[in-house]
C-alpha cells in the first residue's frame, strides 16, 4: 500500500481524494491550514498517517509543512490539490506575492522544491488554464490591474507546465497534471455539474494505481483522458523560464 501526501485535504476534493485512498487501504498524510482546522477532523483525522500543518500562502509556513512531511517519511505519490480562486484583490503575503500566485503556484513548487522525491507527483490544474498564456511577463501582478479570474487561469497554467517540467527533468517520478472539472464542493458551488466523487477519481488513481495507463508522466488528464492542454505549457522553453522565475520569487532552486 502507498502511503500519500495531499496538500489541502481538510474538505472538498482533497478530503474527498483522501477518503478513497484510505477507504482502499492506502495510508495518507493530511494537510491542515491550522491546528483549529485540523482538530475539526475528528475521526477522519484520526484515521490519518500524519497531519501537516500550515498556512500555504506563507513561505515560511510552506518550509515547515515540508519539513514535517520529510520527518513522516517519504511519500510514494503527492497530491497538490490546495487552491484559492475569487481573490477580490491582488492581496499580499508577507514576502508581498499576490495571494492567488503564493498558494496557487509558489506553494506546489517550494513543496516540489523541498520534500523528499516521491515516486509520483499530481498537480491539479483546470480547464481554464487555457487562458493564462503570457503570463510570466508579470508574474506577480506588478503592474497590471487586479484580474481574479485570469490570475487563477495563469497559476493553472504554470502548475501544468510545473508537472510537464518536471516529467523532463526528473525522469524517476510520474509527474502529471489534472482537470477535476468544475465539481460541486464550497469552492465550485452547489450548481456546479461534477460530483466530488467524479472530481476526485483521477488523481487518487493516478497516485496510487498500477494500471499501464496510469504508468505515464508529463500528461494532462480530465477524467481519465488526456485532453490537449495549452500549447504553452508544452513548450521546454516557457517551462525552464517559470522555473528560473519561481526559483527566483522563492529563493528555492529545484533539484
Amino acid at each position: 500500500m502507498a502511503i500519500v501526501f495531499i496538500t489541502g485535504s481538510t474538505d472538498g476534493l482533497g478530503r474527498a481524494a483522501a477518503q478513497s485512498l484510505l477507504d482502499r487501504g492506502h495510508r495518507v498524510v493530511l494537510h491542515a491550514r491550522s491546528a483549529d482546522r485540523a482538530a475539526a477532523l475528528g475521526e477522519f483525522g484520526s484515521r490519518a498517517a500524519g497531519i501537516a500543518l500550515g498556512n500555504l500562502g506563507s513561505a515560511a509556513e510552506t518550509r515547515r509543512i515540508a519539513e514535517q512531511v520529510n520527518a513522516i517519511g517519504r511519500m510514494d505519490a503527492i497530491i497538490h490539490n490546495a487552491g484559492v480562486y475569487s481573490q477580490p484583490d491582488r492581496g499580499a503575503t508577507r514576502e508581498g506575492h499576490a495571494i492567488t500566485l503564493a498558494v496557487n503556484t509558489l506553494a506546489p513548487y517550494m513543496l516540489t522544491a523541498l520534500i523528499e522525491r516521491p515516486a509520483r507527483l499530481v498537480y491539479l490544474s483546470s480547464g481554464l488554464h487555457r487562458g493564462g498564456e503570457g503570463s510570466l511577463a508579470d508574474l506577480d501582478w506588478t503592474k497590471r490591474p487586479w484580474d481574479s479570474g485570469k490570475a487563477y487561469a495563469e497559476t493553472k497554467l504554470h502548475v501544468v507546465a510545473l508537472a510537464f517540467a518536471l516529467a523532463r527533468r526528473w525522469p524517476g517520478v510520474l509527474s502529471n497534471a489534472v482537470d477535476p472539472g468544475w465539481v460541486r464542493t464550497r469552492m465550485g458551488g452547489a450548481g456546479a455539474p461534477v460530483d466530488i466523487d467524479t472530481g476526485q477519481q483521477t488523481q487518487s488513481w493516478l497516485a496510487v494505481s498500477d494500471d499501464p495507463e496510469a504508468l505515464v508522466s508529463g500528461r494532462y488528464w480530465h477524467h481519465l483522458r488526456q485532453p490537449e492542454p495549452a500549447r504553452e505549457a508544452t513548450e521546454p522553453a516557457f517551462q525552464d523560464a517559470l522555473i528560473a522565475r519561481l526559483a527566483d520569487l522563492t529563493g528555492v532552486p529545484l533539484p
